[in-house]
């Protein structure tokens, strides 16, 4: 079996790598083909060509198409062999974020990747921030310089060491949405008073205890981005998130997990819970809080309190 893919990042981490693990373990795999610098999530194939220097959100034309789970956000027809709008409200709260888990297994990447050269202790949390516009609309899943600053302060007064990841896009192959974001110049900044304008990278610069995913890439020159995210998040049982690709990719790494969520699709009961592929792919501990984008658009801005409350509830 080869495997021709270049979906969503979370598209590729929930429904292809585990189907070609899955594959793998029953000795099918012959080569998988995917996006650049995708290899290292694929560290169990013999064969992987890093084809695609784009990824496409269009579901019915980058491979997804052709995998036993096409949709992320559920798979009723295997699951129950009904259509999602054919089940009740409690039949759909069972299969929100639930896959056919047949011919499915997530690669256990922490064993594999766990590295000393990559470890900065036991109190270790990661900080996985984002800003991305979805089908062209204004951003709303990121953590703000004002949330950001509330996180820091409590972490580092609980001694955490903390390492922020909030890419550039330029760091690996990229999508129609990510595209649309670079070219509409979103950035994470806001004045701060005595100091002028300041940007979440800016920020960190006033912590000790704050290491940008970054500079630990720019460091080790020898491995590539995708290299040393794994080895560095394989040292982690903390995470704190926003929902979607970036949260999945926590998910691989087990431990516990407190995610801010916005759009539409997470939103949906019960789609941590049960059976959900966000809990399956390591047996993380999730704690969603929920901000729907349709909330904030009305507001006129994120509510952010109630998952800091979280994030000091839980770390």
């Amino acid at each position: 079996m080869i495997i021709d893919v270049r979906p969503e990042f979370g598209y590729e981490l929930a429904c292809s790598i585990p189907y070609a693990y899955w594959l793998k373990k029953q000795g099918k795999l012959e080569k998988v083909v995917t996006c650049k610098d995708m290899k290292p999530f694929y560290y169990f194939c013999d064969e992987v060509e890093e084809k695609y220097e784009q990824r496409s959100v269009d579901n019915s034309n980058n491979g997804v198409e052709k995998l036993p789970n096409t949709w992320i956000h559920h798979n009723a027809l295997a699951v129950t062999g009904k259509s999602y709008g054919d089940l009740n409200e409690e039949e759909r709260v069972e299969v929100n974020g639930v896959l056919d888990y047949s011919e499915w297994e997530p690669p256990p990447f922490k064993d594999h990747y766990k590295d000393d050269t990559f470890n900065f202790g036991d109190k270790t949390i990661i900080v996985a921030n984002k800003i991305s516009m979805d089908h062209g609309k204004e951003p709303h899943a990121f953590f703000d310089i004002k949330c950001l600053y509330e996180i820091f302060n409590y972490l580092s007064e609980k001694n955490y060491t903390i390492i922020y990841k909030r890419p550039q896009m330029n760091e690996f192959t990229i999508d129609e949405n990510e595209i649309h974001t670079i070219r509409n110049q979103y950035t994470i900044s806001a004045d701060v008073d005595g100091i002028g304008l300041v940007t979440d990278y800016e920020l960190t610069k006033y912590y000790d205890n704050i290491i940008l995913l970054d500079d630990i890439v720019n460091k080790h020159s020898e491995y590539t981005y995708n290299e040393v995210q794994l080895k560095t998040f394989a040292n982690v049982d903390n995470f704190i998130s926003i929902a979607g690709g970036n949260s999945t990719l926590c998910s691989l790494f087990g431990g516990q997990q407190v995610t801010y969520v916005t759009t539409s699709n997470e939103l949906r009961p019960g789609y941590f819970e049960g059976n959900s592929f966000t809990k399956k792919l390591a047996g993380a501990k999730i704690y969603p809080i929920i901000d729907p984008e349709s909330e904030i658009v009305k507001r006129g801005y994120n509510d952010y309190e109630p998952f800091i409350n979280k994030i000091k509830e839980t770390f």
